[in-house]
């Protein structure tokens, strides 16, 4: 009878997601109704399966029985439960459930509290509730624990909170797992004061000398809620018992605080206390390498060492670890490593296709190869998410192929990530970056739900594409719609002031931020620095400088450039050889501003010293742009052979960039063969440089070989090459007034020509002789006196002489270098 009995059941489901079919009351095989069935043997069979492990086998036979109206008892159905809730089985636990239900028994507590269970873990939390509420007097410190836990994992802190007071009110006292449940809850800003008030009654009850939990649990909430490390370091002190869960958590929270040197100090305790990492730890520690801004990649490959050693060389998180340590950490600009380390890797999943594909785009350059990636991507198993989607959307946009971008879109709208703000900011972005900010003004619009993230986004967008009205339009609009801006929101408002030289927007965002506290920001004052160097206020940026209490490179690296700018060059020097003493390190960019410092000022032998400094002294392998200040240095200072030869004997094939340094040196020192010779390699490289045919054509014109001019001209036309005109604008009142050569648009047009007469009169009588090697056609002597003093420059600076009050400085900005002749003049 049994074997009978035992022929009939289902084969066990191959899917975990997938319960196996009830079987139908009508069974294939016949029972007799006279003789009473013996289910015992089944009772065993279902508690063995359990036993063994064979979750699906047991749901199977607890189907057979519940076919014949026989049930088991509130045990079996608790061990069934718990198995359901430990293998994530939610929707077998369901079905346990539904048997339990039809069992029409009794339930105890320990049932009741693991059905809360099932339904918080399976994200359910109105089921979860409703049986918590159908418990009454049944409810035990279980109970409210479990339900607080259950809204603190599905974000819902306020009713976490308000569980535990009632807890408090049924006078039960809280256990470790509701104080680590409740604190979950307040590791928010907006609940962290709650959480505080919750400290002080945890301490009272003794829990944080011993427990754990707990512990970790505080930690978080210091850490997410209030950014308070070094309260979340004493808590951690604290712990008499630390396991490697506590030592990890401690790691992680100081690299995502961006204290990666803590993080590092702690992994050495770790080790030396006698803990083994496992590989969330090791994962832990090599992302803090990443964000060391020195010995990362010597400390990195040591922890890769170790990683080979410990035997985790396959896991795919520290896998994903090493490829972005390898990709952000790489001094040569080199991705061979990562990608190395990449291509090893057993199994991919969507973190290690985002990490190489992030790392092609963040090195700069290569972000086709990053697109390529992600094409390959998904034609394989792994479905890219919605960082792999912003990331490649942030690819297309630096190259400016939104059409590509576009199609990617239409991917990420079909894997369900058309309301996902990363994609959408992403898609933002990218419009903006191909030049149609009428489409990112769209994109933004049409977002789902607009946060600050998204507004930042597009604020940029408007800054970089130089519309600092737009920007500053939706920086009111943010303000009236009541969201609180951020660092980010004034750093971008700061970079869209100093692209335009509106020096008095900046200095009204400078008053705003006082006000909103963020003076001692340290992005915030790097921008500040940056706007007023690039607005041609030194000395406010310097005193921003003064003032700052903690610097990174950037700060030094923005003042160095600053003072270059401006030509102190001195200052330039001293302030690079402060940043020296303070420890330090300098980047490629740093040195390209004091290279570009001594370049200015002719400090040929400093230069020589500086460049040969960055790869002796830091291993900094120079690239191109080291290259052409090299040869802007040599060039400015008329040693024209010394360039061409550093040229020739440089160790990669110069770029047009260097070439185009060079025949700009020869323009000014009117050397024509070298001149001739540096434009045929930019033409090499690419014939439809504008640059390389305009700075030919002046050199001929400066040598008056206008048949040349005009044949360069003419080719220009044919490739449909446009030059860039000439523009100056200065901001009066707020607003920015532009204006070209000759310019006669401007409604106060009468009074700068008048004003203009009035200047030419003046600085003749000090001296002033007009240059006409500067005008750039075949013109009379007295149309070309006229013509060079029609220049964007001098109107400019006509129209701030009407409109500005004498102790104001007049500000004039230009998207093309100053013509000497203006220099001279003004």
């Amino acid at each position: 009878m049994m074997a009978m009995v035992n022929l009939s059941l289902p084969a066990p489901a191959k899917s975990p997601s997938r319960p196996p079919p009830k079987l139908s009351s009508h069974s294939s095989v016949p029972l007799s109704v006279n003789r009473p069935v013996n289910f015992e043997p089944l009772r065993h069979r279902l508690i063995k399966h359990l036993d063994a492990g064979h979750l699906h086998k047991a749901i199977s036979t607890l189907d057979v029985m519940a076919s014949h109206n026989a049930h088991q008892d509130l045990v079996t159905y608790s061990l069934l439960l718990k198995a359901c809730i430990r293998s994530r089985d939610f929707q077998l636990g369901k079905l346990v459930h539904c048997h339990l239900t039809e069992s029409k028994l009794e339930l105890d507590s320990v049932l009741f509290n693991s059905l809360i269970s099932l339904y918080s873990k399976a994200g359910d939390w109105t089921k979860a509730r409703e049986i918590f509420e159908s418990m009454r007097n049944k409810r035990d410190l279980v109970s409210w624990s479990a339900m607080i836990s259950c809204f603190a994992n599905n974000k819902m802190s306020f009713e976490a909170i308000l569980t535990f007071l009632y807890m408090l009110d049924n006078g039960f006292l809280p256990n470790e797992y509701c104080f680590t449940a409740v604190i979950r809850a307040c590791s928010t800003s907006e609940f962290f004061p709650i959480g505080e008030i919750i400290l002080g009654f945890l301490v009272k009850t003794g829990y944080l000398d011993f427990d754990t939990n707990v512990g970790c649990a505080l930690i978080d909430m210091f850490v997410k809620g209030n950014s308070d490390l070094e309260s979340a370091f004493k808590v951690f002190d604290k712990m008499p018992d630390r396991n490697v869960v506590a030592w990890t958590l401690m790691i992680t929270r100081c690299t995502q605080l961006s204290y990666p040197s803590g993080a590092i100090e702690l992994f050495v305790d770790m080790v030396l206390g006698g803990y083994m990492p496992d590989r969330f730890t090791l994962s832990g520690i090599i992302s803090a390498c990443t964000e060391l801004e020195s010995e990362s990649l010597s400390l990195g490959k040591q922890l890769h060492s170790w990683v080979i050693r410990s035997g985790f060389a396959s896991d795919v998180c520290i896998g994903c670890s090493l490829v972005d340590m390898y990709a952000k950490c790489t001094i040569d600009g080199s991705l061979d490593d990562s990608r190395r380390v990449f291509d090893r890797m057993e199994n991919h999943n969507v973190m290690s296709w985002t990490a190489i594909i992030t790392g092609y785009i963040q090195c700069g350059g290569r972000d086709m190869e990053a697109i390529e990636l992600f094409c390959k991507m998904i034609e394989g198993p792994v479905p890219p998410n919605h960082f792999t989607f912003s990331s490649v959307l942030k690819a297309c946009g630096n190259l400016s192929d939104s059409h590509t971008g576009e199609q990617f879109y239409a991917q990420a709208v079909k894997h369900g990530f058309a309301s996902d703000d990363y994609v959408g900011n992403s898609l933002i972005s990218m419009y903006a970056k191909s030049g149609r900010m009428d489409d990112a003004q769209k994109a933004f619009e049409s977002l789902f739900e607009k946060n600050l993230d998204s507004y930042n986004t597009v604020v940029d967008a408007y800054a970089k594409n130089l519309d600092s009205e737009g920007a500053f339009e939706l920086f009111h609009e943010i303000s009236d719609f009541g969201v609180q801006v951020n660092a980010f929101t004034f750093t971008s408002l700061l970079s869209g002031a100093s692209s335009i030289g509106a020096i008095g927007k900046g200095e009204q965002i400078h008053a705003r931020l006082l006000k909103s506290g963020f003076q001692s920001n340290q992005c915030i004052c790097n921008a500040l620095i940056s706007m007023y160097a690039r607005c041609g206020h030194i000395e406010a940026a310097f005193q921003v400088f003064n003032e700052m209490g903690d610097r990174n490179v950037i700060t030094w690296t923005s003042m160095i450039t600053g003072f270059a700018k401006h030509g102190f060059a001195a200052r330039a020097l001293e302030i690079f050889h402060d940043m020296l003493k303070a420890g330090i390190r300098p980047n490629e960019v740093t040195y390209i501003a004091v290279l570009s410092a001594c370049s200015h000022a002719g400090l040929v032998s400093e230069g020589w010293e500086i460049f040969k400094s960055m790869h002796k002294e830091h291993e900094i392998a120079p690239r191109m742009e080291h290259y052409a200040c090299m040869v802007d240095l040599l060039g400015r200072s008329g040693l024209l052979r010394e360039a061409i030869e550093f040229i020739n004997k440089m160790p990669c094939t110069p770029d047009a960039l260097v070439w185009r340094t060079f025949l700009g040196a020869c323009r000014v020192h009117h050397d024509k063969e070298l001149g001739e010779h540096s434009a045929k390699m930019i033409l090499q490289q690419d014939p439809h440089d504008t640059a390389a045919h305009i700075l030919l054509s002046n050199l001929y014109a400066s040598s008056g070989q206008w048949e040349d001019v005009a044949r360069i001209r003419k080719n220009m036309k044919e490739r449909n090459l446009i030059k860039e005109a000439g523009c100056s604008w200065i901001e009066v009142d707020n607003k920015i007034h532009r204006f070209h050569v000759a310019d006669t648009s401007h409604p106060q047009v009468q009074e700068i020509y008048d004003k203009l007469d009035e200047m030419a009169l003046k600085i003749k009588g000090l001296g002033y002789v007009p240059n006409t090697d500067f005008v750039l056609h075949e013109l009379e002597e007295e149309q070309k006196e006229q013509f060079v003093f029609q220049h964007s420059e001098k109107i400019a600076v006509a129209f701030g002489l009407i409109t500005t009050s004498r102790p104001k400085p007049i500000r004039v900005f230009k998207n093309l270098r100053v013509c000497g002749d203006c220099h001279t003049a003004i």
